[in-house]
């Protein structure tokens, strides 16, 4: 355990005081030899931290066909409304882009702008609702994952196959993440902050997931109520946590896991990266930039990961409204548009 962590009473971790500073550079590619990663046949072991032995993570393996399952739900009829399909397409933006890749990905991982922190604190909320983990959790694998992309370590790799760069490898235990006590060491400017350190206590995560499912029935309730009877007001309310909830948590999740998986197998490069990453037009613009990925891996910290002007960047764009609202400062643009 780090030095910079302390255990508390309820099993997570405190976090004694230390200095402010980026802690990011160790995160940053190891030196490798050979160059280019081989993407005509080379393959990859489990990560060495989810075997011996090998133990299922029942949390994601039964939770996530689950959620699969209740998005199903949206098939039927009962559960249908237009008003429920326009509320996940609306969500994969608020909750998807602004809560995973404007948060998660480009500003608490990479540090690529500074926000106030009710803002960052609020998007960050909105990630949670996407049931991705928490974000220490998520920014410790994501970090690893740039640190030794597409070797051994990697925790999703689709060189080991790509079921399970996907997903697969959330079915598993990987020792990295069994708990904070654990993922710390990768995540310490994060978690001195009380905020991302109260969100891995007592399961508050998952609660502010159900809580979403309540406030958007609440919603339907209140809505179809008035307007058509009690029984049309039930039945609008849980088309709305269908398809507002279920629906727009699955799709944000095969969003994020195409990432993962789809940007290191096909596309094309910028750049020559030292891993397989690639840039995948599909899923650059259902990401809503995240598919840009060669350019993001050869230049991590910046916040445009679309680095030529064809590449469109929704998440981009929105970090760009912010800076001129003046919700947004110490932007990072990529190295090389300087050099245009």
């Amino acid at each position: 355990m780090s030095t910079d962590m302390m255990p508390s009473t309820d099993g997570t971790a405190a976090v004694a005081e230390s200095p402010a500073a980026s802690e990011l550079a160790q995160f940053e590619p190891a030196e490798r030899e050979g160059g280019l990663a081989d993407a005509a046949g080379r393959t990859l072991a489990w990560p060495e931290t989810a075997v011996a032995p090998v133990r299922v993570r029942w949390r994601y393996a039964v939770g996530i066909p689950l959620v699969h399952l209740l998005a199903c739900l949206g098939l039927a009829p009962y559960f249908f409304s237009w008003t429920g399909v326009a509320v996940a397409v609306a969500g994969l933006y608020v909750f998807g882009t602004l809560g995973i890749n404007l948060c998660y990905h480009r500003l608490l991982t990479h540090q690529g702008f500074v926000a106030p922190k009710w803002l960052e604190h609020s998007l960050a909320i909105l990630g949670v609702c996407t049931l991705q983990d928490t974000p220490a959790c998520w920014v410790a694998m994501h970090r690893i994952h740039h640190k030794h992309s597409d070797e051994r370590p990697d925790p999703h790799s689709p060189l080991v196959n790509f079921l399970w760069g996907h997903c697969g490898w959330l079915m598993f235990q990987n020792r990295d993440f069994l708990n904070v006590n654990y993922y710390s060491r990768f995540t310490r400017d994060l978690l001195r902050d009380p905020f991302y350190l109260k969100l891995e206590r007592a399961g508050n995560w998952l609660w502010i997931y159900l809580s979403s499912m309540a406030a958007f029935f609440l919603l339907g309730l209140a809505i179809g109520w008035p307007l058509w009877g009690g029984a049309a007001g039930v039945r609008f309310g849980l088309s709305l946590v269908v398809w507002g909830v279920f629906v727009r948590t699955v799709a944000t999740w095969h969003i994020t896991w195409s990432v993962n998986s789809v940007t290191h197998v096909w596309g094309y490069r910028n750049y020559e990266t030292s891993d397989n990453s690639r840039n995948n037009w599909l899923v650059g613009l259902w990401s809503n930039g995240e598919g840009w990925h060669n350019n993001h891996h050869a230049d991590q910290r910046a916040a445009a990961h679309g680095h030529r002007w064809w590449e469109f960047d929704v998440t981009w764009i929105t970090i760009r409204a912010l800076e001129r609202l003046g919700l947004a400062k110490d932007v990072v643009r990529p190295r090389a548009w300087a050099k245009r």
